[in-house]
This record gives C-alpha cells, sequence and structure tokens, in this order.
C-alpha cells in the first residue's frame, strides 16, 4: 500500500482546487477602469513598520520581521502550522463603483494575496515558494454600496512561513486614512565593499527608510536594481579599478547618489582562502572511531592542502554549533595535541577547517537569529582552535537565504583570508534554482571551492542533458560541467570521492579515473564519451573522504592524485 499518497492525496486534491481558483479569480477585474492621478494606497500600516497595527493574523501566526524586507526596516512574517494557513487580513475602506489595484511584494514559502466583500467578483492571485522578493499583483472593482473590503494573504498547509511587504490598495481615496504617500528618500549612507574575486565587487550599505529598491551606479552609469542593502556586480575585469554610488528608490523618486567607494578585483590567478595553492587537495579528517585508522592531525598526508576536521556538533540553540574532541576514541589524543598540530600544518602551508553537517548533522540556519548563532559560533571556534575556515557539509537540506546571511556575517568577522568550502550531493548541485547552488552562487566571491560528493548518487543528468551513472570519468566531467558552466569560477569547482571502496556505500572510482576526469576538464585529454566544449585549466582540484579511510588503505589515493592535481596547468 502507497501510505504516502493515502497520506497526502486529498491535501493534494484540495491544494490543486485552490490553485485553480487562485489563477482563475486573479484574472477577474482586468476591466476595471484604469488609475487616475488622485488614486492612494488605502491600505493601512502596508510596510508592517508598526508592528501588526491594523492586521489580524490566524492563531498568532504572524509577526513583524527586521530581515528579509523588501522596504523600510520591517515586513510581515507568518507561519502556517497543522490546520492553519497563516492567515492575516486588513479592512481597508474603499469608494463605491471603483477599481483598485492590490499588490504586495512577497518571499518564502507559498504565498497568496486576495481580497473578500468586494461586492462584485473577490479575486487572489499566489506564487509558489520564492527565494528573492517577487510582486503579487490582481485587480478589483466594488459594487455599488461596497465602503470596505477585507483583504489578506495566507500561505499553505505544512509549507514554510512566508514573508510579506508593502502591500497596496491603490485606487480612489475611500476616506479611511492610508498610510502617507512617500517622499524621496535619503542618500545611503555605509557603502563599502565586502568583497572581489576577479570577475566580479561586492557592495553593502546601510538601509534608508522609506527606500523600497537601490540602484547601483558603476563609473557614473546604472548597472543593476535591488530591493536589499547589498549587490554583487559581476561581468567586471581582473586587476582593474570600479567607482560605484548607490542611490535610494521608491515610488516618488530617487536619492541623491551615495559618496563614491573605489574597488581593485583581484588578479586572474589569484583566489578565495588567501596563499592556497592555484590546485589544492581537500581531506576530511575523522573526529570519530569507525573502524578507518585512527589519525592524529599531524599524521594527515603532505598531500592534502585543506583538512576538514569532521565535525562541528549542533547545540541546543538554533543555528550554534560547537567542537568536542573524541579524545577517547581517537587514543587519547588531547585537545593541546589538536591544537598545536593544527599550528605545525599551518606552518607548513595547510589549512585546516571546521566542517558543519555530515550524513547526520542536525544544524538548521533558517532564519536570522539562527544565522547570526551559526556565524558566532563558527568565528568563536575558529579563534578557540585556529581553525582557517568552515566547510558546509549539510546533507539535510539548507535555507539559501538564511545560509548566504551567516556565510556572509562570517566572512565580515573573519576576513579575506577565511576559507570557504562546500561538499553538496550530486542533486543538490543539478541546476542553479536548487538552494544549494544558489548559495554557492550567492557566495561566490567569498568562496573558496565546491567539492560536489561524486558518490552515493544515483544516476544524474550532465550539462549536455544526457543521463550518467556514477563509476566513470563521464559522470564527474559532464556534471562538473553544470558547476563550470552555471556561474562558479572554475577555481571554485573540485571533484569530490571515497577514498577506498569503504569510504563510500557507492561511486568509489581507481585514482586513475579521477585523474582522466582532471585531464579532460582542465586540458581536454583522457576524456570519455563526454567531452566539455572549453578546457578550465584553473579547476581547483579534487576531495576524499577520508584522509583515515586513504590512510587505512596505505595513502594510496593521495599518493595518486595529490601530484596530478599539484602538477595541473
Amino acid at each position: 500500500m502507497d501510505l504516502v499518497h493515502r497520506r497526502f492525496g486529498r491535501r493534494r486534491r484540495v491544494w490543486a482546487a485552490a490553485v485553480t481558483a487562485a489563477l482563475a479569480l486573479s484574472f477577474a477585474g482586468l476591466g476595471a477602469n484604469p488609475a487616475s492621478a488622485a488614486d492612494v494606497n488605502n491600505a493601512k500600516n502596508a510596510g508592517f513598520e508598526s508592528g501588526l497595527s491594523n492586521w489580524t493574523c490566524s492563531a498568532n501566526s504572524g509577526t513583524t520581521v527586521s530581515s528579509p524586507v523588501h522596504g523600510g526596516t520591517a515586513a510581515l512574517r507568518a507561519t502556517p502550522a497543522g490546520q492553519d494557513n497563516a492567515r492575516c487580513s486588513q479592512t481597508v475602506t474603499v469608494k463605491p463603483n471603483s477599481a483598485y489595484q492590490l499588490s504586495a511584494w512577497v518571499q518564502g514559502g507559498y504565498a497568496y494575496l486576495g481580497v473578500t466583500g468586494t461586492g462584485i467578483t473577490d479575486v487572489s492571485t499566489w506564487t509558489p515558494d520564492s527565494g528573492s522578493w517577487k510582486q503579487l499583483t490582481t485587480g478589483f472593482t466594488t459594487g455599488s454600496s461596497t465602503t470596505s473590503v477585507t483583504v489578506y494573504t495566507h500561505g499553505w498547509y505544512g509549507q514554510q512561513p512566508y514573508y510579506v511587504d508593502d502591500l497596496s490598495v491603490f485606487g480612489p481615496d475611500g476616506g479611511g486614512g492610508g498610510d502617507p504617500e512617500p517622499t524621496v528618500p535619503g542618500t545611503p549612507g555605509g557603502l563599502s565593499v565586502s568583497g572581489t574575486t576577479t570577475n566580479s565587487v561586492s557592495l553593502k550599505w546601510n538601509t534608508v527608510s522609506g527606500a523600497t529598491g537601490y540602484t547601483v551606479y558603476r563609473d557614473g552609469t546604472k548597472v543593476t536594481a535591488v530591493t536589499g542593502t547589498s549587490a554583487t556586480i559581476t561581468g567586471l575585469e581582473s586587476s582593474t579599478s570600479y567607482s560605484f554610488q548607490v542611490a535610494a528608490t521608491n515610488a516618488a523618486g530617487e536619492s541623491a547618489k551615495s559618496a563614491a567607494v573605489t574597488a581593485r578585483t583581484k588578479d586572474r590567478d589569484s583566489g578565495g582562502g588567501g596563499d592556497l595553492p592555484r590546485h589544492a587537495v581537500t581531506g576530511y579528517w575523522q573526529n570519530f572511531n569507525n573502524g578507518a585508522a585512527v589519525q592524529r592531525i599531524s599524521d594527515v598526508s603532505d598531500q592534502y592542502d585543506i583538512i576538514a576536521v569532521a565535525f562541528a556538533d549542533a547545540t541546543g540553540t538554533p543555528g550554534a554549533v560547537t567542537f568536542n574532541l573524541d579524545t577517547a576514541g581517537l587514543n587519547g589524543y588531547t585537545v593541546d595535541q589538536f591544537k598545536a598540530d593544527i599550528r605545525a600544518k599551518q606552518a607548513a602551508g595547510k589549512k585546516v577547517i571546521i566542517s558543519v553537517g555530515g550524513e547526520k548533522g542536525t544544524v538548521s540556519v533558517n532564519d536570522s537569529a539562527s544565522a547570526t548563532n551559526f556565524a558566532d559560533s563558527v568565528y568563536s571556534l575558529m579563534q578557540e582552535y585556529g581553525f582557517d575556515g568552515v566547510d558546509i557539509d549539510l546533507e539535510n537540506g539548507l535555507n539559501a537565504t538564511y545560509m548566504t546571511q551567516a556565510l556572509r556575517a562570517l566572512s565580515a568577522k573573519a576576513g579575506p583570508s577565511m576559507i570557504l568550502t562546500m561538499a553538496p550531493q550530486t542533486i543538490d548541485m543539478q541546476s542553479t534554482s536548487n538552494s544549494y547552488f544558489r548559495t554557492a552562487l550567492n557566495v561566490k566571491d567569498i568562496l573558496t571551492v565546491v567539492n560536489m560528493q561524486y558518490y552515493n548518487s544515483g544516476s544524474m543528468l550532465g550539462c549536455d542533458g544526457k543521463v550518467y551513472s556514477q563509476g566513470s570519468v563521464d559522470f564527474l566531467t559532464a556534471l562538473a560541467c553544470i558547476q563550470l558552466e552555471g556561474g562558479l569560477d572554475p577555481s571554485q569547482v573540485g571533484l569530490g570521492l571515497p577514498a577506498s571502496t569503504r569510504g563510500a556505500g557507492s561511486g568509489y572510482v581507481a585514482p586513475s579515473v579521477v585523474n582522466a576526469a582532471l585531464d579532460c576538464l582542465t586540458r581536454g585529454t583522457n576524456c570519455g564519451s563526454f567531452k566539455p566544449s572549453k578546457t578550465y585549466p584553473s579547476l581547483r582540484g579534487a576531495m576524499t573522504w577520508s584522509t583515515n579511510w586513504d590512510a587505512t588503505a596505505g595513502n594510496a589515493w593521495s599518493n595518486a592524485v595529490g601530484p596530478h592535481v599539484h602538477a595541473l596547468p
């Protein structure tokens, strides 16, 4: 018996009916008269700057938050739970026989926007989950005796929280006293450079009250418009200086441009992570005994350039992590010895980072508070143990919005030399719309390398749209091509493989296959049936799980792959 479909079948039918109705109703009222110059926004507290004043949310499902916001300093966050869909509503005074445009900016989980009590046809519209702000818009006409309507938002049962900001009921003044008309916002302050790569510059600035968006200028020319207080400008030349300014915008107009800042892109051969080699080998070191060789950090082969300590532990505080050395399981290895070994590896030019997650990792970063907790706790571990950075190995999903926030906050604390690596599963990097891929692109300016796990995987699509199975050169090259052509710099792409047949349930390939894939991607040689349309000489390198399983097999993996990586062009 298919218990999954039995349990969710009715809910899906109800959902499908609701979607159909919402889509149909969103077209109602299209024949309404166009807005006039005298029209106003009749909603009160439309930007939630006064908390939930004038709003009512079912089952206490709503609250206001300071991030993310579309404009101003606050937005609504409503969380569906159980049989409650987190409906928030407001009664709005309107004029009879009048046309109105209803709109709102939404983000997060499934979000619905609608109106009831129009006296003619009630309308609604919706959108599925969105990782960035999206505007919902529909229109309605009031009946001959209608003097008030109820506008509402809601989410969907069992889905993620949704966010709403800058709602508008735009049309003839109903006399109820909506929010005052906006004035041109002030000039943004605090513009600064938060990161650079060979072809991009990341900027941030302070929030401007009343602004609904910001325009970024490069050397006096508009290059992008955003709704938040940060932006990454791409497509730049390496080793080149640029001047940037930002202006705040809203319905009333655009502010004066901010004071300019100058940023210089990195040299073509420079990369994230400070003095990390152009081509690097990453290995995970096990802080536990699972039958592989027990190692101290000092035992790790010198072929490894980045040593990822696996793993940090979750705490009772959402998003926060800690680290507990398994002294008993590691034959009496003490914290002092561990710290000394880290310092010795660093003196030899190696990087040692703390990995967060793993197969059983339970760390969850899904709001601003947990993002702050993550950044603060990881930075604390970096200070205590001397870690050079962090590895994100969250195999149970992540929230792109708040993991991005967490990593940027951590980078601001740790500085530009911080190592940031990721180890997503193959399914996580099939499309740039996936949360892991979005996160990698969001932090591209501070990202060192993504070492996708080409193991414990089913068959996957390559960048040519063909299906490939793990265990071959083609599986490695065709899937790597998705990342290389999907926005990551080649220096930010590595191949993650198990060190031995015991290191993973499936997907082990001989070191010669790993080296062939590296040759195919960097030199165009030793390819299988798939051959990329161009080569990527600056490909970062390779990763393995784990240094312990490698040692168990006599370091066969690192002795073969390490020298090959370091000899890449």
